[in-house]
Parts: structure tokens; C-alpha cells; sequence
């Protein structure tokens, strides 16, 4: 029974492996849409897995390992691939890139900035209700955001910055540095459904609804950068 229960978080874990994986394609079919969509998946899948283990009571060391190894695929390589294809517009090859513009390959230091932070999460004792520094899935949906916007008339005035190739440099090195800053920002991970306890959480989710409700993907955008600058406003408050 104990294995049966044990299987049950890694096999939704393996669910955000696989939302990863189809999102990658996604990208390389220049479906962003359908890739933010397989990415938000599997950021569910994320969220009820860590869940699904704490009810059960079957933590394990290979599930957290299992854990971040998709996380990287689902919220690292995804994104970075994203603005490797936003400031490649020419559609070069690799070979092309890696001779004539290698401005296209910024975009890797995004899964290689996740990595770090997702090592870092794996060893650091103290992220048990708090994170240190912008999770993996929140910088994923921050990145994919940016080209998401550029398909509804809600960001037209904004369509010249976004596919700035200055403004997409400066956004992966941003994204590199929040992600492995140390930052304390509040987990949105509940241990029960509860009013008491969960009150930021609550609260934090119907302002996100309602942002997303008026402004689509840069209602996204903004949430996750007021989920950030939170963190920045408490740590100066103390």
C-alpha cells in the first residue's frame, strides 16, 4: 500500500515532465500559445504533486529530485527556448547562430540560471514555507508572458519594446538574477484550504484573477512582478 501511495506524486510529477516535454515542441512549432498552455499545466501538476505527497505522507528524497528535474524542462528550458526563438526572427539554423548571431543563445542562460536555483531549493533547509528567490514557475510564466501578450490588443503600444532584442537581453539577465537573488517571497503552497493561516495566499490569488480578467497576459506579467516586489517591499520593511 505504502508504494502504491508513493507512486501517486510521482506520477503527477511525471505529468509536469511530459507538459514540459510538449511545451518544448510547442515552442519549436512557434506555438506559443499552446506552449503557455502546456507550461501552466504542468505548473498545476507541480503544485498538486508537492501536495498530493504531503497529504499522503510520502515524502521522499527522489521525489523532490524527480521534482526539480521536471521543473527544469517545464519552467527553465521551455522559457529559455522562448526568447531563443524571439530574438532569432530570421529563423537561423544552429549552425547560422552559433556563426553569424549569437545573440539568440542569451536566451539559454534562463534553464542554466533555473538549474542553479533549483539545486539551491534542493539544499537549502530553511525554503519549507517561503522561497528564496522568484520560483522556477513563476519566472517561466513571467518569460512566456512576453510573446503570449503579443497576440492580444491589449499590449499594441507595447509590441516595438517587447521584441526589442535590447529589451529581451535585459529581461533573461533580470530573469537569471530574481530567480537566484535572495529574496524572501511567500509559498503558495497550502498545507490545508483553511481561511486561517492561508489569508496572503487567498488574497493574492483573487487580485491575480481579477488582474488576469482585465488585462489577459499582461495581467500575468503583472502579477508575478507584484508577487515579486512583495518580497523586495518586506525584506526593506524589516
Amino acid at each position: 500500500m505504502k508504494n502504491i501511495k508513493s507512486f501517486i506524486p510521482n506520477a503527477i510529477t511525471a505529468l509536469n515532465l511530459l507538459s514540459g516535454l510538449l511545451a518544448v515542441i510547442a515552442v519549436l512549432e512557434n506555438e506559443i500559445l499552446l506552449a503557455m498552455l502546456f507550461v501552466f499545466t504542468g505548473i498545476v501538476f507541480d503544485f498538486f504533486d508537492g501536495f498530493a505527497a504531503r497529504i499522503l505522507h510520502v515524502k521522499s528524497e527522489m521525489g523532490k529530485q524527480l521534482d526539480s528535474l521536471a521543473d527544469l524542462v517545464t519552467s527553465g528550458v521551455v522559457p529559455g527556448l522562448a526568447i531563443y526563438k524571439m530574438l532569432n526572427p530570421s529563423g537561423f539554423t544552429l549552425v547560422e547562430v552559433l556563426i553569424f548571431d549569437q545573440l539568440p543563445l542569451v536566451g539559454l542562460i534562463i534553464p542554466i540560471g533555473a538549474a542553479f536555483r533549483l539545486a539551491f531549493f534542493n539544499i537549502d533547509t530553511r525554503q519549507t514555507d517561503h522561497f528564496i528567490g522568484l520560483p522556477t514557475p513563476a519566472a517561466a510564466l513571467l518569460v512566456l508572458s512576453v510573446p503570449c501578450m503579443l497576440f492580444f490588443p491589449t499590449a499594441d503600444g507595447l509590441k516595438e519594446v517587447l521584441l526589442s532584442p535590447y529589451f529581451l537581453v535585459g529581461f533573461s539577465v533580470f530573469i537569471v538574477t530574481v530567480m537566484n537573488a535572495p529574496i524572501k517571497l511567500f509559498s503558495l503552497k497550502f498545507k490545508n484550504f483553511k481561511w486561517r493561516g492561508n489569508e496572503l495566499r487567498y488574497s493574492f490569488i483573487f487580485t491575480s484573477v481579477i488582474l488576469l480578467m482585465a488585462l489577459e497576459f499582461a495581467g500575468l506579467a503583472l502579477v508575478i512582478l507584484m508577487y515579486l516586489f512583495s518580497g523586495l517591499f518586506s525584506q526593506k520593511l524589516h
